[in-house]
């Protein structure tokens, strides 16, 4: 499943190609995603001007004129890629603007979602609402970690990956922050003091940053927009990496199942 440096990406690169654009002209190949396509999708859409992008989440938020927004999630194999072949199976929408560029959004699995929303509602969105912190907001510090991880009971990977405390922490990623911040993934989350709490928000925050630098992470289905592979994967200290020496001591990286999810870490470096 694409993750924050994923999205974030994907965003990037719909904004610095499509911000200022035309909408001329939307296709609807499929509509079997997750939730049904809005109603009249493709007129709602043609002739409106991307203002803007943002990204909440998981969500690419794309602000269109006439005070529309449309907000998009990838869900477990979604991707949106410019140009290219013309549409497959597998091709749910296709954009066309008024430069002529195009842009298409393909879904093997069909967890992706959209819809359109007033501009000024898009916050109170159902599937907005109720999300957490951002964890490359300047507001996400130690303090606000630990205000999230007091009082819980579960595992603090399984806590930093729930959306409603911290957004955008997907499997990946829990495990490379852990990893750098010294922290077992087993350990309570409400037994997160201070210090750890500080270490752990700027290890997340700097795995995160250096994978969206890296393009993110491809493993399986993910590819940038400009069809690019991520190529984070290749920096990876612990995920991935069962039975291979540590790179901080040497000892080998061990492999536990929480919550369904492949966890990895070094049982000599996180306590």
């Amino acid at each position: 499943m694409p993750e924050l440096p994923e999205v974030e990406t994907t965003m990037r690169a719909m904004r610095a190609r499509l911000c200022g654009r035309r909408i001329d002209g939307v296709g609807q190949w499929r509509a079997d995603l997750r939730f049904p396509l809005p109603p009249l999708l493709p007129e709602r859409l043609e002739g409106r001007r991307i203002d803007a992008f943002e990204r909440r989440a998981k969500y690419i938020v794309m602000h269109l004129s006439e005070g529309l927004t449309a907000l998009m999630h990838l869900g477990m194999s979604g991707r949106f890629l410019f140009d290219g072949e013309s549409r497959g199976m597998h091709e749910h929408l296709t954009f066309r603007f008024d430069d002529g560029s195009v842009l298409r959004y393909v879904d093997p699995r069909r967890f992706g979602m959209l819809d359109l929303v007033p501009t000024a509602e898009w916050r109170a969105h159902r599937w907005i609402a109720h999300l957490g912190f951002e964890p490359l907001d300047p507001a996400f510090d130690g303090a606000a970690l630990q205000s999230c991880l007091k009082n819980r009971l579960q595992a603090v990977k399984t806590a930093i990956m729930d959306q409603r405390l911290v957004v955008g922490v997907g499997n990946i990623y829990a495990s490379e922050s852990l990893f750098r911040a010294g922290i077992s993934p087993a350990r309570k989350a409400a037994s997160i003091g201070p210090v750890r709490a500080r270490r752990l928000a700027l290890s997340i925050h700097e795995v995160l940053e250096e994978a969206i630098g890296a393009g993110g992470s491809s493993l399986r289905d993910y590819v940038a927009a400009d069809g690019q592979l991520g190529n984070f994967q290749s920096f990876f200290r612990v995920y991935g990496r069962e039975g291979k020496p540590c790179a901080t001591c040497g000892e080998p990286v061990s492999r536990s199942v929480q919550g369904g999810r492949a966890t990895f870490f070094c049982r000599r470096c996180q306590r």
